[in-house]
């Protein structure tokens, strides 16, 4: 909770996404953010943006309606790290 609001406090703009778009969410050239990395949810960094994928409910409920993902972007040094 605390990198999701971090992400919003520096992000220029933040989209969400949902259902099946999840999965056509292009993550070539992102790594993935260690300190949040799960079974079910891992954020993944870019250039200048964020990526929060969000399957647990998903996953738990057989739910693919419930599939989100929050993208930040325009994100600085500061934004993308912390610090």
């Amino acid at each position: 909770m605390a990198l999701a609001g971090h992400a919003r406090r520096w992000a220029g703009t933040t989209t969400r996404i949902t259902g099946e778009a999840v999965d056509s969410l292009d993550l070539e050239g992102y790594e993935p953010v260690p300190e949040v990395r799960g079974l079910t949810d891992t954020w993944w960094r870019g250039e200048d943006s964020l990526i929060a994928p969000y399957r647990g409910e998903a996953v738990a409920m057989d739910a693919p309606g419930g599939l989100e993902a929050h993208v930040y972007g325009g994100l600085d040094e500061r934004g993308l790290h912390g610090g």
